[in-house]
């Protein structure tokens, strides 16, 4: 995954790792416009398995071991779907937005 992606923002995550190694997120912290943090409730969430290099649908390329989230939130009164990223080996994370539905 490259970190210079733009269309890549870091994140703030709560996740929960059972004995197995399984990463479950849980809420996300981000800043908002006015430089604010604002924290969601993670409602859903699928993990997206990939093998190899893959460009995904939101342009971002990933390869390697990566951790891929595809999560729902709400903001604002709208249900969002995100993508979150998770690189164990520097255990960073990072996200991109959908367009509000």
């Amino acid at each position: 995954m490259d970190h210079r992606n733009p269309a890549l923002k870091p994140v703030d995550v709560i996740c929960r790792i059972d004995r197995e190694g399984a990463v479950a997120p849980l809420k996300i912290r981000v800043t908002d416009e006015d430089g604010e943090y604002q924290t969601y409730k993670i409602e859903t969430f699928t993990e997206l398995k990939h093998t190899g290099g893959t460009t995904l649908s939101d342009g971002v390329f990933v390869s390697g071991k990566l951790n891929i989230f595809e999560c729902f939130i709400t903001s604002y009164g709208r249900r969002r779907m995100i993508r979150l990223y998770y690189n164990p080996n520097d255990m960073f994370w990072q996200m991109t937005a959908q367009e509000s539905r």
